[in-house]
């Protein structure tokens, strides 16, 4: 993993390495920040990653709810309001 000094330092090595497919992993204050990839791999992630999710609609389509008839429904009638 480089420090982001060191990535800032030889950003064209840091390039070349992730163009010949290996990505380079950059810290900031110790702590893991970023991982540089090469443009085709990335969008290869991506277009994977959006292949197997499903829409939102097919989301809310497969909440476990209640059927219609099990649920509880206020009996209440709103109230007569004169103006």
């Amino acid at each position: 993993m480089l420090t982001l000094q060191d990535a800032k330092n030889r950003f064209s090595a840091v390039v070349e390495a992730a163009l010949a497919g290996r990505p380079q992993e950059v810290s900031r204050r110790g702590k893991p920040a970023v991982v540089i990839v090469a443009a085709a791999e990335y969008a290869r992630l991506v277009a994977g990653a959006s292949a197997r999710r499903e829409s939102f609609a097919d989301h809310l389509m497969a909440f476990p709810g209640l059927p219609e008839e099990e649920t509880d429904r206020a009996s209440a009638a709103p109230r007569d309001v004169a103006f």
